[in-house]
């Protein structure tokens, strides 16, 4: 399993959400990139990077933040937020990032996610953010009518390889991760399955891993210190 830690982006500067609050900021540094350096000497090889500006108004005000990180490291990374045509995620992969992660589009424009997912294949990564068992778009500001297991049999029949699903409800409340969704998900799709929201501890780390999840992403537990990349990185590769 891989261990993914988390670099959410708002006005160039790493910061995190609770529960998806655009009114809960906290800010964790100025120069994301010298985060995701940091990553990297602790033994990460993937990065999940989101766009928060992007996932709230569909801009790219982080753009140059993201080629910076790329710059930077070398790290395999993702991108979520905002992505909404072809010509955003052709943007991104330009530049070198390995995966685009595709949010609200996926429900609201299913021709769009068809097109994406014809051109760039494993490319496209679905984000599917949960509330109450349905799918939340628009940088978590609304839920959709879209229960979770019917939209990831959609995404599993459309050819998408890997879906990230975060739990919005667990998401940088450091209460835990909810394993059950991420044990259904495992048994019910053949897909590559990344947990995300609530991972803070390295019980759950442990716990994800036995399930043969593909990844798990950190973010607050690995910015509060509650959980040190490095031992994160050692007991999923450990499992």
């Amino acid at each position: 399993m891989y261990i993914i830690p988390a670099i959410d982006l708002i006005g160039g500067k790493a910061v995190r959400l609770q529960k998806g609050d655009y009114n809960k900021v906290t800010v964790y540094s100025d120069s994301p990139a010298e985060v995701a350096e940091s990553f990297e000497r602790d033994g990460a090889k993937m990065l999940h990077v989101v766009d928060l500006d992007g996932a709230k108004d569909g801009t790219t005000a982080n753009f140059d933040t993201v080629k910076e990180i790329i710059r930077r490291t070398g790290l395999s990374v993702e991108i979520g937020g905002g992505v909404r045509n072809i010509e955003r995620v052709k943007k991104y992969i330009d530049i070198g990032v390995d995966r685009v992660i595709i949010g609200t589009a996926a429900v609201t424009d299913p021709d769009f996610l068809k097109e994406a997912v014809k051109l760039y294949g494993e490319k496209i990564v679905v984000g599917v953010d949960v509330k109450d068992g349905y799918v939340a778009i628009k940088g978590w500001l609304e839920v959709s009518e879209v229960s979770c297991n019917d939209f990831c049999k959609h995404l599993c029949e459309l050819g998408v390889k890997t879906v990230i699903c975060t739990d919005i409800s667990k998401d940088g409340m450091m209460s835990g991760t909810n394993l059950e969704l991420y044990r259904d998900l495992s048994r019910r799709f053949g897909m590559n399955i990344i947990a995300s929201g609530g991972v803070s501890s390295l019980d759950d780390v442990r716990a994800l891993g036995k399930m043969n999840i593909y990844g798990a992403i950190l973010g607050k537990a690995l910015y509060t210190g509650a959980v040190k990349l490095t031992d994160a990185v050692s007991v999923a590769e450990g499992v």
